[in-house]
């Protein structure tokens, strides 16, 4: 349903705009292949013991622990978390202990919140597992991580990582080394011809997104998710359509959307929905049969219509963000052409001191 537009191009509209398909395999390999490192990692804090793993983040960071925290409640017993740096420095956690451990990441390795939360962290005598982007950032240096992880990009990716290892160890994943064999033979194809397979219906979006914002500039565009891709939506509309666009949006989960906002949907609201395959499927289905009824201007975003080429069915939920994360990819190019607004600048994030 959702790619099976044609793409409208005028002259200036390149196919697979802003896409480096070596460079995107290249990327999605060089993280599994740190699985090495991360296994060793977490079988020292596993041999030290732990009474809680807390995902830590802030703004997008904090949505990839969203994601990882919801993919291994519903499978494991392990005690996982997921904290907002800001809250946890203003608010704490009573369950937090010098026995917990934080597992963040940090594109820039400089965020003013994660720097005073590795601080705090430390004061109260719990370990940092850290996943830096940046090469010799502040957040490198070896007062603030107890274990790190440099290599760029791929956070969601790197979470679920650390997040399979530690459900194999509980005994909760005995497939783990069948599901590396696939991931590390065909998810770094299967997510670039993602990107492929999307791209002229990305382009056709946004043209016609770009088109309605430039109407109606002050009307917020709705995105709705659940599962895995709660985070997606949380963090895709906030850090990039707000961020990177300047375009109002709101984001919402599947299973909250039918408690208010489905009242204020109307017939030319713009929405957009975001189906994983997840357990939490059903409840986007939900939203999907409804959206027909009462609305003319929504757009549905399903993984389950990428081919994924070797991933079998069973193991395409836990990679269903990462799918999503490919598709929009190919929106932003486009959104960025026809906004005519470069994606790189910004108002206010880090221009001046607030």
């Amino acid at each position: 349903m959702a790619f099976e537009a044609k793409c409208w191009r005028e002259p200036e509209v390149p196919c697979l705009r802003n896409f480096n398909e070596r460079e995107a395999v290249e990327s999605v390999n060089g993280a599994l292949a740190l699985r090495p490192q991360i296994e060793k990692i977490i079988d020292q804090i596993w041999d030290d013991g732990f009474d809680g793993i807390y995902f830590v983040g802030i703004g997008g960071t904090y949505a990839s622990g969203m994601q990882a925290e919801v993919y291994m409640r519903g499978k494991s017993k392990l005690p996982v978390y997921v904290e907002n740096a800001a809250e946890f420095l203003t608010t704490g956690n009573r369950r937090f202990t010098d026995k917990s451990v934080v597992i963040y990441s940090s594109v820039s390795g400089n965020t003013k919140e994660m720097v005073e939360l590795v601080d705090r962290v430390h004061e109260i005598g719990a370990r940092v597992f850290a996943f830096i982007d940046t090469p010799g950032s502040l957040l490198t240096q070896p007062d603030k991580q107890d274990y790190l992880i440099v290599y760029p990009k791929n956070e969601q990716l790197k979470f679920y990582m650390a997040a399979n290892y530690l459900m194999y160890k509980n005994g909760e994943f005995p497939a783990y080394n069948e599901y590396n064999a696939e991931m590390e033979a065909h998810l770094a194809r299967a997510l670039a011809d993602a990107e492929k397979e999307s791209d002229a219906w990305a382009c056709e979006y946004a043209r016609k997104t770009a088109a309605f914002v430039r109407e109606h500039p002050d009307l917020p565009h709705y995105f709705i998710g659940s599962g895995n891709q709660y985070g997606a939506t949380y963090s895709y509309a906030m850090c990039y359509w707000e961020e990177q666009m300047w375009i109002r949006t709101k984001s919402i989960s599947c299973q909250e959307f039918f408690h208010g906002m489905q009242e204020i949907i109307v017939a030319d609201t713009p929405v957009t929905l975001f189906i994983g395959e997840d357990e939490q499927r059903p409840l986007a289905e939900r939203v999907a049969r409804f959206l027909p009824r009462v609305n003319g201007n929504y757009a549905i975003i399903d993984t389950k219509e990428l081919e994924l080429k070797g991933i079998r069915p069973e193991f395409r939920g836990s990679i269903s963000h990462l799918a999503m994360h490919a598709v929009n990819n190919r929106v932003d190019a486009y959104m960025e052409l026809f906004l005519r607004h470069p994606l790189s600048i910004r108002r206010y994030y880090r221009q001046f001191d607030y």
